[in-house]
């Protein structure tokens, strides 16, 4: 091979800057290429020849300054995984290519990124891979890595969450956030996932500056993240949100201000206040450096992998149980992505209006929530009712026997009243503006009675949502109260119980 010297030269360097705008050395041990990403070139096999080793290290540079810093990552963790698979004398050689992609059983599209890698690499006039193995590569056909298959199955585990699923979620995220199990932190970023459906990477990215009034509408201005050469906080879509979520965003930023100020003293500007993240890595402050120049960058923002670590925590603390799988419903930042479009879906919207809604570029990855997408609203009469209450847990009270057994039972004022008598007591002492008893009986302060005309409440749900569906025939409309129905499924389910027992007893 004939090598472009001039070339060669250009590319000959000891440090670049990435796109996300760290300063980073070729040759150091550890690259830094944002806030979130880095990795150890040590790892490289030690029998790697030095050339070779060191036109890695160049080639990856360009990837390091114009893609992402995980695309870059993952190129490095692709080659690295290619050395090691591979014996010096045999390394690049169409034999050693081939060998190692029989290794991915069919499922070979990450040899996709790979082969662009060897690409640049050849085109930038290096030496060490052979014309005739990038000639080879060029020809294969490699599939594209499915796309979809979470949405598209429905999987309990990893898909489009239900809405008695998705309702069950907020609610008891509210009720974690009000006795204190949940941080305010934890609580909104679980809200704006929940609520938004954005990336971890545009919530970590997020300002103060970026919530804003319009009139009476409440916006989040979101920057966008996996565009193509966009840089960090490059480009944004604005997107509304409801009153309370912007409420408890207002106290976050409330408390990331307060945070500034402590950690800053006499030196916090005030004129800096709207540049704050919203959610602050404040233990990475400086206090030798100037919060502006802090702010310029990424640096004091959160951490991606706190997001997926929150999400974590929730799951285990608002301990929500699926009716599909009768265990704690699986949380991650991406359900809730899915969710989103898989309920654009259901309304009839198309691949335009879900792209958008989701901040994708192109309409490309939006397809698999139109196609061959099962509706998970199904109808409900009685005896389902009654066979899911246990399952989804969605009652959250406690049944007591009788009004004296209650918590304020001497109070008149806590009875909770339907149209066929008094069905419990309200157990809070605290000012409540929800529908009773329909609110009821998702709420941990309801103490429904055992002798109350529960029955009664479940037969005028049922009769409602099947009037809805036939006036409306929209059955997503008509499954709005679906997990009420739940609870007070159980409730009737556990009253029947203790009175079986008490007539054994």
């Amino acid at each position: 091979m004939i090598v472009n010297s001039t070339v060669i030269a250009r590319y000959e360097r000891a440090d670049f800057i990435s796109k996300d705008g760290y300063e980073v050395a070729i040759f150091s041990d550890h690259w830094k290429l944002n806030k979130d990403t880095g990795f150890f070139l040590d790892s490289l096999p030690e029998w790697l020849d030095s050339e070779i080793n060191r036109t890695f290290k160049q080639v990856l540079a360009i990837y390091g300054e114009t893609c992402s810093a995980p695309y870059t990552m993952a190129i490095f963790q692709r080659v690295r995984d290619y050395f090691e698979s591979t014996t010096g004398p045999l390394l690049f050689s169409p034999e050693s290519m081939i060998s190692y992609r029989s290794a991915f059983d069919g499922e070979d599209w990450p040899l996709s990124s790979m082969r662009a890698f060897l690409r640049t690499w050849v085109s930038l006039g290096y030496q060490g891979v052979p014309v005739e193995t990038l000639k080879m590569m060029e020809g294969w056909r490699i599939k594209g890595n499915e796309k979809g298959y979470a949405v598209q199955s429905m999987c309990p585990e990893s898909g489009p969450l239900t809405d008695i699923e998705m309702e069950g979620v907020v609610s008891r995220l509210i009720d974690c956030y009000s006795d204190g199990s949940l941080s305010l932190r934890e609580v909104c970023l679980a809200m704006i996932l929940a609520m938004t459906g954005r990336r971890p990477a545009q919530i970590a990215a997020l300002k103060i500056k970026d919530l804003f009034l319009q009139g009476d509408r409440y916006f989040v201005n979101f920057p966008r993240a996996k565009q193509k050469h966009g840089v960090w906080r490059g480009s944004f879509k604005k997107y509304q949100i409801v009153e309370d979520l912007w409420t408890l965003l207002q106290q976050q930023a409330e408390s990331s201000r307060s945070a500034f100020i402590e950690a800053c003293g006499d030196k916090f500007n005030a004129n800096l206040a709207s540049e704050l993240p919203l959610f602050p890595a404040i233990k990475h402050y400086d206090d030798d450096v100037e919060l502006g120049v802090q702010l310029s960058g990424d640096y004091l923002h959160a951490r991606v992998v706190e997001i997926t670590y929150v999400m974590t925590k929730v799951k285990e603390v608002v301990a929500v149980i699926s009716e599909r799988t009768g265990a704690v419903t699986h949380l991650n930042p991406y359900r809730f992505r899915y969710t989103l479009g898989t309920n654009l879906a259901r309304e009839g919207h198309g691949e335009y209006i879900i792209a958008e809604a989701l901040d994708h570029s192109d309409i490309q990855n939006a397809g698999v929530y139109v196609k061959n997408i099962p509706d998970i609203v199904k109808r409900i009469d009685k005896a389902v009712a009654l066979q899911l209450a246990p399952i989804a847990q969605a009652f959250q009270g406690v049944l007591v026997a009788d009004e004296a057994k209650a918590r304020r039972g001497g109070d008149p004022a806590s009875r909770v009243c339907s149209a066929g008598g008094n069905v419990g007591t309200c157990g809070s002492y605290g000012f409540c503006g929800a529908l009773a008893p329909i609110a009821c009986y998702t709420c941990s302060h309801f103490q429904p009675w055992l002798d109350g005309p529960h029955e009664l409440v479940l037969d005028d749900l049922l009769r409602e949502r099947d009037s809805v569906r036939d006036t409306t025939g929209d059955l997503k409309i008509a499954s709005v109260n679906d997990r009420l129905i739940l609870a007070v499924s159980n409730v009737v389910t556990r009253c029947n119980a203790m009175k079986s027992e008490l007539v054994n007893v």
